[in-house]
C-alpha cells in the first residue's frame, strides 16, 4: 500500500463516516447554487428534479416521473400544476393512450433548466479537473454501485444503455 494511502478493501466505521459525511456536505454544495435561483422563482428542489427529467426525457409521462422521482402522485401532482401553470412545462394527451400525459419543457422550462444545469456543471467541472481523470472514474462508479437495481435501471436508460 502507497503511504498515505487508505485500505480501501476494509474500511473502517470510521473511514465510512467520513464518507458519508463528505456526501452530505458535497450535496450541500451541489445544491446550493440551484438552490438560489429556484428560491427566485419560489421554486424548490422537487421542481428542480421534474424540470431535470423532463429536459432528459422530453415526453416523459407522468408515471415514468414518478417512477424516477419516487414521489407520491399527490406530491408530484403538485409540482407539475406549478410547473405548467407557470408556462415552463406542457401536459400533452397521449396520441396511442389518451389516459397518458407526455411532459415537455417550453422555452422558458428550457431557459430555466440550462440556469440550474449550467450551475452544477461549473461545480463538477471545477471539482473533476481537480481530482483528474482517475478520480471522476471511480467516483462514477461507487456513484453507480450504490444504486438501487431500479434506479440503475433508470440511469441506464438516460445514458441510452439497456441493461
Amino acid at each position: 500500500m502507497t503511504p498515505g494511502k487508505e485500505n480501501l478493501l476494509f474500511l473502517t466505521d470510521e473511514q465510512l463516516r467520513k464518507g458519508i459525511e463528505a456526501m452530505f456536505f458535497a450535496y450541500r454544495g451541489f445544491t446550493a447554487d440551484p438552490d438560489r435561483i429556484l428560491e427566485k422563482h419560489g421554486y424548490g428542489r422537487a421542481h428542480h428534479r421534474a424540470i431535470h427529467f423532463i429536459h432528459r426525457c422530453p415526453g416523459t409521462t407522468v408515471n415514468n416521473l414518478l417512477a424516477i422521482l419516487g414521489v407520491t402522485k399527490q406530491s408530484l401532482n403538485r409540482v407539475l400544476r406549478t410547473l405548467i401553470a407557470d408556462g415552463l412545462v406542457e401536459s400533452r394527451v397521449g396520441t396511442r393512450d389518451k389516459r397518458e400525459r407526455h411532459l415537455y419543457l417550453t422555452r422558458s422550462g428550457d431557459a430555466l433548466e440550462q440556469d440550474l444545469s449550467n450551475a452544477q456543471r461549473v461545480r463538477m467541472r471545477a471539482a473533476y479537473r481537480t481530482v483528474g481523470p482517475e478520480a471522476v472514474a471511480g467516483f462514477r462508479q461507487v456513484l453507480e454501485a450504490m444504486m438501487d437495481p431500479e434506479m440503475q435501471h433508470h440511469f441506464n436508460r438516460l445514458r441510452g444503455n439497456r441493461p
